[in-house]
């Protein structure tokens, strides 16, 4: 829900360009989430998966955010059944709870997540920190084979010039904002409230209210100060509108919303009046030759405000935080120094993850943070090289226990369901893609001898004649009308060997074609 797909999988799909555009993947995802989490089905680990040598091994996560419920979640499915997450607050799910608010995430979708990660035996334990007055990393090392600190970033970056700016001036941060808007939007009829009571009122806004920043923040800032009864949303960025960290899907939102987006500025000045924002000066920015931001102070413009909200981002600022976290090697910025490829510290022992690695932008980035973290601890609890091929366990249930296999003219396929032809197989990599996620079976694309080979081949995949809803049962439906592949036989029979090496129980049905007169 949360997933800038339109970057990722949606952006690559080969009906980008048709005019009906790609597969919207984000909603069959949501479609089918929410279809199964209706249905009470527990996550179990799949036995076939092997027991670790010392699958007791403690294992201590901090936060309960995306990057640690993650790597709790892949390391439950490995086999590890000590595993436990401390949370300083009295609710879990991180950022995904606590400030994305509930019209962009439902709460008992984000309820439904860290249940499927407490099936697993993984304990979590509220009003704990990361601090020299409760747990430290240091003390944590005395008796724990692996830590992972997902903390995320907890203070806000303010600039200099609202040092002495208070809400009830008309000033908020989005660690200030987005909060109050979560903890008042997600009620127990949505699966989980934030609030010990039902007193909790969304911010009152109202007239012109100004968000400064242009990343993912800042647009949930703007969309939801209009829920909060601004008149005007103005989304004010120092760069241009390319340089903008936002994904598409929340730019796009707000323009929808009709915010209004205003780049190339940076404040210069806030002007008060009786204790009251009144507008906010800003001085328009230029980029050098050499790539660097300045300010140019001669060219000003002012803009009237009843209410600023600054998300300029967050960092790690908090020194008893910062003394919680020796004796890891920290940056710059304070942050743990992290190897991008493992997710490791500089302590052989702590794995980091999410906003606090400074590797991850979203939140799907994080989860994988937390997924990479996971394999490296098992690789590390182990004893095996740190070259080991990656093979993480997948989401598995008691439903998968169930016996569905068919034989059709002596072949075992292990489930009726299978892929046919382009789009969904036209290349190994799509088969093994679609093997890992359960396909029992697939049917090729038929490819010739070399000799044979068609010259003049070319993708032609189209929107069928029906239509219907974006995603579930009414998908419309695609037609590819070029049948014969354009990859040649050494490059079939070479990927058609590895997938049987790695997937011996799946079923591949491979159509070769060979002239007629030879």
């Amino acid at each position: 829900m949360v997933c800038p797909t339109s970057d990722l999988c949606v952006g690559g799909c080969n009906l980008q360009a048709s005019e009906e555009g790609g597969i919207n993947i984000g909603g069959l995802q949501q479609f089918a989430t929410e279809v199964f989490s209706k249905m009470g089905v527990k996550q179990v680990r799949d036995p076939r998966t092997p027991q670790p040598k010392n699958p007791n091994s403690k294992i201590v996560l901090f936060g309960a955010g995306p990057a640690s419920l993650s790597c709790a979640t892949f390391l439950g499915r490995l086999g590890y059944d000590n595993i436990t997450i401390y949370e300083k607050q009295d609710v879990l799910g991180g950022l995904s709870t606590t400030e994305i608010p509930q019209y962009r995430l439902p709460i008992s979708m984000v309820n439904f997540e860290i249940g499927l990660v407490k099936d697993l035996g993984v304990k979590i334990e509220t009003g704990r920190s990361l601090s020299t007055k409760d747990l430290t990393v240091k003390s944590l090392l005395n008796d724990a084979k692996a830590i992972f600190i997902g903390i995320g970033l907890p203070q806000p970056k303010i600039n200099p010039l609202f040092k002495d700016l208070t809400p009830e001036m008309g000033f908020y941060t989005s660690k200030s904002f987005l909060p109050k808007v979560s903890k008042a939007s997600k009620s127990p009829a949505d699966g989980g409230c934030l609030c010990k009571t039902s007193a909790a009122l969304l911010p009152r806004l109202y007239g012109n209210v100004i968000v400064l920043g242009a990343g993912d923040t800042a647009f949930d800032c703007a969309t939801s100060a209009l829920r909060c009864g601004a008149r005007k949303v103005f989304v004010v960025f120092r760069r241009g509108f390319s340089n903008m960290r936002a994904v598409p899907e929340e730019v796009s939102l707000a323009i929808e919303e009709k915010c209004e987006l205003m780049g190339f500025l940076s404040p210069h000045a806030v002007n008060v009046r009786d204790g009251k924002i009144v507008s906010v000066t800003f001085s328009r920015t230029e980029q050098t030759e050499d790539g660097k931001w300045v300010q140019d102070v001669e060219q000003l413009s002012t803009l009237k405000a009843n209410f600023l909200i600054s998300a300029f981002g967050s960092g790690l600022e908090d020194p008893d935080m910062i003394e919680a976290l020796k004796p890891l090697e920290l940056n710059g910025w304070n942050l743990p120094v992290v190897d991008p490829d493992t997710m490791q510290s500089s302590h052989p022992s702590v794995w980091c993850g999410g906003d606090v690695a400074g590797t991850a932008e979203t939140t799907v980035e994080s989860v994988n943070d937390g997924k990479t973290a996971a394999w490296y601890i098992h690789c590390a609890l182990e004893g095996l090289p740190r070259n080991t091929k990656p093979k993480l366990p997948l989401f598995y249930t008691e439903i998968d226990e169930v016996d569905i296999s068919v034989e059709i003219c002596g072949v075992k396929f292990e489930n009726p369901f299978g892929l046919a032809s382009a789009p969904p197989v036209t290349s190994t990599a799509m088969i093994r893609r679609s093997f890992e996620q359960g396909w029992g079976f697939v049917v090729t694309k038929t490819f010739c001898l070399d000799k044979d080979k068609v010259t003049n081949v070319s993708p032609r995949i189209v929107r069928g004649t029906t239509s219907g809803y974006h995603y579930g049962p009414q998908q419309g439906s695609f037609l590819n009308i070029e049948l014969i592949s354009e990859k040649y036989m050494d490059y079939w029979l070479r990927g058609i060997k590895e997938l049987k090496e790695d997937f011996p129980t799946k079923v591949g049905i491979f159509l070769i074609q060979k002239s007629r007169n030879t």
